[in-house]
């Protein structure tokens, strides 16, 4: 079969076609790293790591980018906030970022830029689009017109007449509906030299320049969360189809977590972080859980739903460990036609979880019934199958996940938070020494604290 995906700008699913045989290029907008991350974040992170690792198992040499977004208004505010720098702050995050993916097996990108290392080719990016009549500098601030760019909204449907930016305030815009490429700089804000002025990137110019930097001016796949579609997404294709690059080919969205029916977010304040869900489930579980419904779908969360998943995961677990047990080692086989159609058609996870749990069955009728070999080339299959999904029960990867350090890190949460309980109970009394006493014993004891807006969040600290 041929690999088919639903791409976003088409409104319908096509076969993927790669723009060079044997090489695919995929550009994945990553983490804005303002917070500590939470399962709505990983989503993407995990329904990707699916895409590279099936388009890998199909012959593909894929060159992975997945961006870091280190300097943006909501990183200022909350670093100002916290009052730490704002360098700091992001990199913080960005390294609980690092731990969220490692934990959950997502593999590392073949490359991972900062948006701060690429100031120069934003530079040179919007030099083209003046240059073309697409962009305008005023008060040091550069805009693009979208008037200019005659594609503009067809990526999410939006008519000109509905556009709203969302946009911190500028100066100087001929039209409300432009948007920001560079802001001009504000006292006490970091910036950068340009031939305009000193000042900062805005986001959708951060990501058309690293895209194109590390791809090319056209590359295969451009996945992101739904709700990058607009603006984000609109304004990278108007940037870069007016600085003439071809930019994207495919157009891949991911759906949102959801609580109760809403996106989850931190502004609504129904996020669950990620250190807090491996207190309930182990690592390996949860991967499974947050990859389980087809991408483009919404995943409403709940506990009952999380540990049913879990209970799902474990009954894989089981077959293959048994086999391992009573016949000989698994090695990896291959994937069954089931599973390969499934995902084949548009990344069909959840029929493909369907092929691998039939698979199971099978197994396990042969195992009872004493046939050896068929077992053990049914536990094959799971293992190839289980490994694209980035789950597979004997990927060494999940040894450091073991159920003794799964119950130490559970004991060590409990220990932790009656300490961050009494730290809380002190700063509502305003008792600032004794909230203070805690986090300096708990900073001695090597644990990192970070004050968000849904509670203390804690972290072991990282060794250089």
């Amino acid at each position: 079969m041929t690999l088919s995906l639903y791409d976003t700008a088409s409104r319908e699913v096509r076969d993927f076609v790669p723009l060079r045989p044997g090489t695919v290029g995929v550009y994945l907008c990553g983490a804005t790293v303002q917070g500590v991350p939470h399962i709505g974040h990983v989503r993407s992170g995990i329904a990707f790591d699916v895409l590279r690792r099936w388009l890998t198992h199909r012959g593909y040499d894929v060159l992975f980018i997945r961006n870091i977004t280190d300097i943006d208004d909501k990183i200022l505010r909350k670093a100002d906030e916290a009052g730490r720098p704002w360098w700091e702050w992001a990199t913080t995050h960005e390294r609980a970022f690092t731990s969220a993916y490692d934990a959950l097996n997502v593999l590392p990108p073949s490359a991972e830029p900062r948006a701060t290392g690429y100031v120069t080719q934003m530079v040179e990016y919007m030099e083209r689009l003046i240059d073309r009549g697409h962009a305008y500098v005023a008060d040091g601030n550069v805009y693009f017109d979208v008037m200019s760019q005659p594609d503009y909204g067809s990526l999410s449907g939006h008519k000109l007449d509905d556009v709203h930016q969302g946009e911190s305030a500028g100066t100087g815009k001929r039209d409300p509906r432009d948007f920001t490429l560079w802001k001009a700089a504000k006292p006490g804000e970091p910036s950068w030299p340009t031939p305009w002025g000193h000042g900062r990137p805005g986001w959708h110019l951060e990501c058309s320049a690293m895209a194109t930097s590390l791809l090319g001016p056209e590359f295969d796949i451009h996945c992101g969360g739904m709700d990058l579609v607009f603006p984000h997404h609109e304004n990278e294709i108007a940037q870069s189809h007016a600085a003439g690059d071809g930019f994207a080919r495919y157009w891949l969205h991911n759906g949102w977590v959801t609580m109760s029916g809403e996106k989850m977010s931190k502004s609504l304040g129904n996020v669950v972080s990620i250190p807090a869900m491996l207190t309930k489930v182990r690592p390996v579980e949860l991967r499974y859980y947050l990859g389980s419904a087809h991408y483009r779908s919404m995943l409403e969360y709940s506990e009952g739903a999380l540990h049913e998943a879990a209970a799902g995961f474990r009954r894989i677990e089981s077959f293959v460990k048994r086999v391992a047990e009573r016949v000989a080692d698994v090695p990896v086989g291959d994937v069954n036609d089931d599973f390969a159609a499934a995902l084949d058609d548009d990344l069909g996870v959840p029929a493909a979880m369907a092929a691998v749990h039939n698979a199971v069955r099978e197994g396990n009728t042969a195992l009872e019934a004493g046939d050896a070999q068929k077992a053990l080339a049914v536990a094959a299959s799971v293992r190839a199958m289980t490994s694209i999904l980035g789950t597979d029960p004997l990927d060494e990867h999940w040894a450091s996940s073991a159920d003794s350090d799964d119950a130490a890190t559970e004991a060590l949460d409990v220990l932790i938070r009656a300490e961050l309980d009494r730290r809380a109970a002190a700063r509502a009394a305003k008792d600032w020494a004794a909230a203070d006493e805690v986090r300096d014993r708990l900073a001695a004891a090597g644990v990192d604290v970070t004050d968000t807006p849904d509670g203390a969040q804690w972290a072991l600290k990282t060794k250089d």
